[in-house]
């Protein structure tokens, strides 16, 4: 599996490196930004660059509860949302791709908590996002 691309610790992921790393899915991070404020004024993006996976992750945070995780790849992010089994029914009955559903109904490794992660390019991949946000808040 590949890596994040934002692995320097040195360099901040500013506006110039993420247009630099994103290329054409930057119009889409800048969507994602936009929509974070617009679905609740009281999430908070934060950059931080992690030890143990040795890369810049976006923590995305409603007051102490964290919503979701967003990684830099090579030209596009993903965004990843961990839920628990509250979250069932909600992720069952969404209009969510079949795709993404399957994978967090029937996990690999049964956990308390498993992730629906979503590979955002471009502008149209941030509808799953949407609704995920929508999920998360709703079970915290």
């Amino acid at each position: 599996m590949d890596a994040p691309a934002l692995n320097d610790a040195k360099q901040f992921p500013d506006d110039k490196v993420l247009a630099r790393q994103l290329g054409k899915s930057k119009p889409a991070w800048v969507a994602f930004q936009a929509l974070l404020k617009k679905n609740d004024p009281k999430l908070l993006g934060e950059w931080r660059y992690y030890n143990d996976g040795k890369s810049w992750l976006f923590k995305v945070t409603r007051q102490a509860t964290t919503v979701c995780w967003v990684a830099v790849w090579d030209k596009y992010f993903t965004v990843a949302f961990y839920l628990n089994t509250r979250a069932e029914e909600l992720v069952r009955v969404s209009s969510l791709p079949n795709d993404l559903k399957q994978g967090f109904l029937h996990p690999v490794l049964p956990n308390k908590f498993r992730s629906i992660r979503v590979e955002v390019r471009m502008k149209s991949d941030l509808n799953p996002v949407v609704e995920l946000l929508e999920i998360k808040l709703k079970v915290k």
